[in-house]
């Protein structure tokens, strides 16, 4: 007798669910984490003892409107508290814009490949999704436009984007919005705002003056090393954040998350000395496998883009032979994260002893 299932979402038939990559070690036990795009830095002292501080309280629900945090946040982005909008990691808060403009027949356009969750955020969201091409690696904003409708409620441009770690400068990004209808929202995802380095990349939060739909969003999960915690945020309109705000989960921040971040915007100063390390690093890997032949976008994320199509899961399976966990995207290249010297050193030994891809 066929048994029967109850009746759930069709779209959920087509998604495949978020699965954690497996964590390969080397024969000798050694692991490398280079998967995830993670600070290799524990916390700090300050931010490990006001958590340890904090654990006494865990017992009574978090404050349920983050308004310490919030505004936190605020004063030290020069903005208002009520533009500041917090939630559970910075792909929650992707998540809570999704819902803020899902509706049937809203259009949702993003670049491809980008970040992964867009997709899945937008099906979730009953958005039709819009997937804009790559152009060189690096979002094409021209497309981008040209893909927007009557019925597109969502932009997004990662920039940084994930993960390639390629930018978009000041110049076409100004284009780019007088393009964009003024009741559309655009959202920009900074999440590796703090490990760029490029002058001609501008800060989102200088596009927000004058423009009510444009979004920024941010998170405590990468440079600030707390992606254990989640802990993320976006910089909107007042109405704008308002709105956003309504789809919130009750508590969705918790109480150690909350003084985690707290904590880390006093210690900002200690957590930039770490950041400025992984830019060094990064810097030096990716000349180093220039150096060697390999093809590597210049980045200006915590992690390098490597360009081997077909041979993308063959070095990925070659690294996690060593214990060096990377990001394989079958047919298209893989992502490594920029970790302590020694994790890059082991990947870097790798791609030496990996035949060149101009070989294949």
């Amino acid at each position: 007798m066929n048994e029967v299932l109850p009746r759930l979402r069709s779209v959920l038939d087509d998604l495949p669910g978020f699965r954690p990559g497996p964590v390969h070690a080397a024969a000798n036990g050694t692991v490398h984490l280079l998967a995830a795009n993670e600070s290799p830095d524990g916390p700090l002292p300050s931010v490990a003892a006001a958590v340890a501080d904090a654990i006494g309280d865990i017992n009574r629900y978090p404050d349920g409107a983050v308004t310490a945090l919030n505004e936190d946040i605020a004063r030290r982005l020069g903005t208002d508290p009520d533009q500041v909008v917090v939630g559970c990691g910075s792909v929650g808060v992707a998540q809570m814009l999704f819902e803020a403009v899902g509706e049937p027949g809203a259009e949702v356009v993003y670049a491809w490949r980008s970040f992964e969750a867009y997709p899945v955020l937008a099906a979730l969201a009953g958005l039709r999704k819009v997937a804009v091409p790559l152009r060189g690696d690096r979002h094409d904003l021209t497309a981008m436009a040209a893909a927007i409708t009557a019925d597109t409620r969502l932009v997004i441009v990662c920039n940084p984007n994930n993960p390639t770690g390629t930018v978009m400068r000041r110049a076409e990004i100004e284009r780019f919005l007088a393009a964009v209808p003024a009741d559309c929202l655009v959202v920009f995802d900074e999440a590796y705002h703090e490990y760029v380095r490029d002058a001609d990349v501008p800060d989102a939060l200088t596009l927000l003056d004058g423009r009510p739909n444009v979004v920024v969003l941010r998170t405590f999960s990468k440079a600030f090393g707390l992606a254990g915690l989640r802990v993320g945020y976006l910089v909107a309109h007042p109405h704008v954040a308002a709105q956003v705000r309504k789809t919130r989960l009750p508590y969705a921040v918790n109480h150690l998350a909350q003084v985690a971040a707290r904590a880390s915007l006093r210690a900002e100063d200690e957590l930039r000395a770490r950041v400025e390390d992984v830019v060094k690093e990064r810097d030096r890997m990716r000349n180093a496998l220039l150096d060697a032949g390999w093809s590597v976008p210049a980045s200006e994320a915590n992690l390098l883009w490597l360009k081997l199509g077909d041979e993308s899961v063959g070095f990925a399976a070659a690294c996690a032979a060593s214990g060096v966990n990377v990001k394989a995207f079958p047919g298209e290249g893989v992502r490594v994260s920029v970790g302590a010297p020694a994790a890059n050193d082991a990947l870097l030994a790798v791609a030496f002893d990996y035949s060149r891809p101009s070989e294949h």
